[in-house]
């Protein structure tokens, strides 16, 4: 009999301790700070949690929420769990998970030496070493008996409080550098007494949190562990090490999550929040190496940029985990799960991996790619529009595309006019380097998704003022775009000086030795690829080379850096770019010294200027005109989404 969707393994039910769940994917744990001041659920929360509870997972992990405030605390607008009169609201999120038959978890942290030094409530961090972070917080004294004493009681009162708030598991954070990270890590832990030294000792903390934990809540809670199978860092933990400890912390638990790297040291933290330039699924070889141990008796989660249901069958096939956890690609595109089940993955939004979700330690959760992320309280869904409009969306890239969909969602009559002969945009040029995989999945979305929303597309249309005004539209989008920014430097129109998209897409080709002109993130990354390809690549900006691609989000950033580290990229800051001439770029730096960076061909990456003259003529003929994306301003993905879907909204 034929089947509505080829997965044999994902959607089957799993037994975790004493409860079955319904499948074998997880959302997986992450900061949201939706939650009030003093650590309340709010309404925004409530409905976030509704939210990937009815994407369909079979467990729903609430992220990073601090078992001490005091001492522990790492992100503003974390819950709070620590007082028993906050039981009361901790019920309205199990409840909500289980209205969609979804199992609730919440992950258990003390950040230790990593916590937030602006939340601390005693004047020094708490560690079981005081050892600074790498650039970061120095005030850390070492942890005394009572203060072990005082956690391992937080850790169990904070499990007890969960049991009572019907809560279905916790998972205790002992990865990514947290404290219980700290006590296991030979790095971090350089204690003499009996919790540091030996293999053994170093287990001793974490062994009696787990105990203190499962003779309070005995088989009541579900106690799942997140563990880093290497936390990649020189002397740290490795895969081994982490098989060794769980042959023995297995006895109190009943699952486990493998994860890897280090968020609290900065050099280390991309690998736990692996941004485009890493490969997909890149954390499960460590879950199968744990899999593949016959001593290890409990299930075992996999994480890290999981980004497609076949993904996560393959690796559930394969015998590599018995559960998948994803979170990304499930805030782009709460269906990704539905539409894996009904056979219907070609309408998925695919994730674009930019960490817009995540940018900072104060923030609300947003997405580039879907501006409903984090304000589900405020859109329930897309409202059907009381008056019917007739509208008209010049230009068919990032923001054209989003405000046609959204306009026709609500209901409105809408032509798109688009003077290429494809949608999409400048995604086409931006989306061809070698490891933009993800950019190029969610460009043909785009595309498709556009094309068959409803609205009237007309390729090959170039707008004017009269040919927009003859549809008699009641209202006008104006998304077109930027153009190429040239600055007036002797010798731009050179032979070996080329435009960075041209580069990027391959129209033209370089030598061996390169140089960029521009230390953004278009510049930047155009070198790395350079650099991947054998080039030679220095990079120059006016700006300090300390704060090159500094509009990238704080984890694409790292690895990017880090990258072209590894490939040898010279980065030249506080310089002027004076001319182009026959031995390559010649510069100035703050002190009026010129020198020539010597190039075979050079690459200007000068930035864009927003194409607002079509906008500028419309706004005085009709009143309800609107300028979205670049054209309004140049930015990046995640404005000109937000921004066109919020004027398409109102409309």
């Amino acid at each position: 009999m034929a089947q509505f969707h080829h997965y044999n393994y994902i959607f089957e039910p799993i037994k975790i301790g004493n409860m079955t769940v319904k499948n074998r994917l997880q959302f997986s744990p992450l900061v949201c700070s939706l939650s009030g001041t003093n650590g309340g659920v709010t309404r925004e929360y409530l409905e976030f949690i509704k939210m990937q509870a009815a994407t369909g997972v079979g467990v729903v992990n609430i992220g990073a929420t601090s078992i001490d405030h005091d001492t522990g605390t790492d992100y503003v607008g974390e819950l709070d769990i620590t007082d028993d009169k906050n039981i009361i609201e901790l019920l309205r999120l199990s409840e909500a998970a289980h209205r969609y038959g979804a199992k609730i978890s919440i992950e258990l942290v003390h950040a230790g030496r990593g916590a937030n030094p602006e939340l601390l409530k005693v004047p020094e961090a708490i560690a079981p070493s005081p050892i600074p972070v790498s650039g970061g917080y120095t005030h850390i004294r070492e942890m005394n008996y009572a203060d072990i004493e005082k956690i391992k009681k937080e850790y169990a009162d904070c499990a007890e409080r969960l049991v009572k708030a019907e809560f279905d598991m916790i998972l205790l954070h002992a990865a990514h550098g947290n404290l219980i990270a700290q006590f296991l890590s030979p790095l971090f832990n350089k204690r003499t007494d009996q919790y540091g030294g030996s293999e053994e000792n170093r287990w001793r903390f974490a062994l009696e949190v787990l105990e203190a934990i499962r003779n309070r809540v005995g088989d009541k809670l579900a106690i799942d562990m997140r563990i880093s199978g290497d936390e990649i860092i020189p002397g740290g933990m490795k895969i081994e090490d982490t098989i060794r400890f769980l042959k023995r912390a297995q006895n109190y638990l009943d699952t486990v999550h493998v994860s890897q790297g280090l968020i609290i040291e900065p050099d280390y933290a991309f690998y736990t929040m692996p941004p485009l330039y890493h490969p997909h699924c890149h954390n499960v070889k460590y879950a199968e190496a744990i899999k593949k141990d016959s001593k290890i008796r409990i299930p075992v989660t996999t994480v890290g940029s999981i980004m497609t249901m076949d993904e996560a069958e393959e690796i559930l096939a394969s015998g590599k985990a018995d559960m998948v956890a994803m979170a990304r690609q499930l805030l782009c595109d709460s269906m990704t799960i539905k539409n894996a089940y009904y056979g219907q993955n070609e309408k998925t939004r695919p994730c674009l991996r930019c960490y817009e979700c995540t940018p900072e330690r104060i923030c609300h959760i947003r997405c580039a790619t879907n501006p409903m992320l984090g304000r589900e309280a405020e859109f329930t869904e897309v409202p059907i529009a009381r008056k019917k409009k007739r509208t008209v969306v010049v230009g068919g890239g990032v923001a054209g595309c989003m405000a046609a969909k959204t306009l026709t969602e609500r209901g409105h009559e809408v032509i798109l006019l688009e003077k290429s002969d494809r949608l999409g945009g400048k995604l086409h040029e931006i989306s061809c380097l070698s490891y933009k995989i993800d950019m190029r999945r969610h460009l043909e979305w785009l595309i498709h998704s556009t094309m068959s929303c409803g609205a009237e597309i007309r390729l090959n249309t170039e707008a004017l003022s009269e040919d927009i005004l003859a549809l008699k539209p009641d209202a006008v989008f104006i998304a077109t775009g930027s153009d190429r920014l040239k600055l007036p430097i002797p010798g731009i129109d050179r032979e070996n000086v080329h435009h960075v998209l041209d580069v990027d897409t391959g129209k033209k080709k370089t030598g061996k030795r390169v140089v960029v002109c521009g230390g953004g993130l278009s510049g930047m990354e155009c070198a790395l690829g350079l650099a991947m390809e054998g080039k030679r690549v220095t990079v120059v900006d006016m700006i300090p080379a300390e704060r090159f691609a500094h509009e990238a989000t704080p984890h694409t950033r790292g690895m990017l850096l880090s990258l072209l580290d590894s490939y040898g990229v010279e980065k030249v800051g506080d310089s002027r770019v004076c001319a182009f001439c026959d031995e390559g770029v010649e510069i100035e730096d703050r002190n009026w010294r010129k020198r020539i960076l010597k190039a075979d061909d050079v690459v200007t990456a000068f930035g864009m200027k927003k194409n607002d003259a079509l906008y500028q003529e419309m706004k005085e003929l009709l009143p309800e005109v609107y300028a979205i994306g670049d054209c309004d301003l140049v930015r990046n993905i995640k404005r000109a989404n937000q921004q066109a879907f919020h004027f398409a909204f109102e409309c």
